[in-house]
């Protein structure tokens, strides 16, 4: 059964490299001063990975202001990561520590793990990184490859769409992977509700892409690369989404002499600035949501104007 949707939660979205994580800790730190209790959720799809930190910029606990955190390190990097299963953890979670008196902070960039929480729909949904890898195998290899993939795992559903219609080749193998299951549907309107408070953190595109930059050469400064190799024996290359992330598959290439260390970094900060194009887009949905720009003086104090009035319909702990 799945876990309905939370009505009163803070929630913190925007691109990468815009500030959520600070600003999650300084709304907890405000929300506390006034005698309520705040504890931060995870809503990045690459900082459920035990030992995924530098490349995922994942806050380190000494650095966490003694703010609980949870759904951060759940996953091995050999496990899948499943947004359906997410979903369902951290509704529940968020539902506990309402009830519990404390304001759940959902806080992260991966637009589709953070929607699957705020806005009523079911699975399956659409993952616009699962989509892309599709259909570049669809274009490298042609529909028949891909059909017999998922003939492998649904058999019912391949033969419905037959070996030679690419598009709902990749759509059918996408819904596969984000859920597990055969089914189809589509997104809904993502707008807020009044009892949801959403942030969106945004920032000027040529000052993004310069600390997008700045940030993936400092994870080569800080030893993505020693990261990386220890990942590896713990199953790193066998992991279907691990394996893949931005930064960890350039490491890879980079550890087996595929890519110089310069071509590496170059690659990373290429998709990674891609990744927060998506993201931007992604987030422009969120009609109800207070947008704020990232990094200025006054940005918590605004921010905290906003979703301070959750606080009302938390019940004392």
């Amino acid at each position: 059964m799945t876990e309905q949707r939370p009505t009163r939660v803070v929630a913190i979205g925007g691109p990468t490299g815009t500030g959520k994580s600070d600003l999650s800790l300084d709304l907890a730190e405000r929300f506390a001063a006034e005698g309520v209790p705040a504890e931060i959720v995870n809503a990045d799809a690459m900082q459920l990975y035990r030992g995924m930190d530098i490349g995922t910029a994942k806050l380190p606990p000494a650095e966490r202001r003694g703010v609980p955190h949870h759904l951060f390190d759940v996953l091995e990097v050999t496990e899948e990561a499943s947004v359906a299963r997410y979903q369902l953890e951290a509704r529940r979670l968020i539902r506990e520590l309402s009830d519990r008196g404390v304001v759940p902070i959902l806080v992260g960039g991966s637009g589709l793990y953070l929607s699957s929480v705020l806005f009523d729909f079911s699975f399956p949904g659409t993952d616009p990184e699962v989509r892309e890898r599709l259909e570049g195998d669809l274009e490298r290899f042609g529909p028949g490859a891909l059909f017999e993939r998922l003939a492998a795992i649904d058999a019912e559903a391949a033969g419905r769409i037959g070996s030679s219609n690419g598009r709902r080749l990749v759509r059918a193998l996408e819904v596969a992977e984000i859920t597990g299951e055969s089914s189809t549907g589509l997104l809904p309107e993502q707008s807020a509700t009044p009892e949801s408070h959403i942030v969106v953190l945004t920032a000027p595109r040529a000052d993004l892409v310069s600390r997008l930059d700045a940030r993936v050469g400092r994870m080569w400064a800080d030893g993505l690369l020693e990261e990386v190799r220890l990942l590896e024996e713990a199953g790193l290359r066998s992991g279907v989404t691990a394996s893949r992330a931005i930064g960890y598959a350039q490491a890879l290439a980079q550890l087996d002499g595929v890519m110089s260390g310069d071509e590496a970094i170059a690659d990373t900060q290429r998709l990674t600035r891609r990744y927060a194009r998506r993201q931007v887009s992604w987030f422009r949905r969120y009609d109800g949501a207070t947008v704020l720009a990232s990094g200025h003086e006054g940005l918590a104090d605004q921010a905290f104007a906003a979703v301070r009035p959750i606080r009302d319909g938390i019940p004392p702990a």
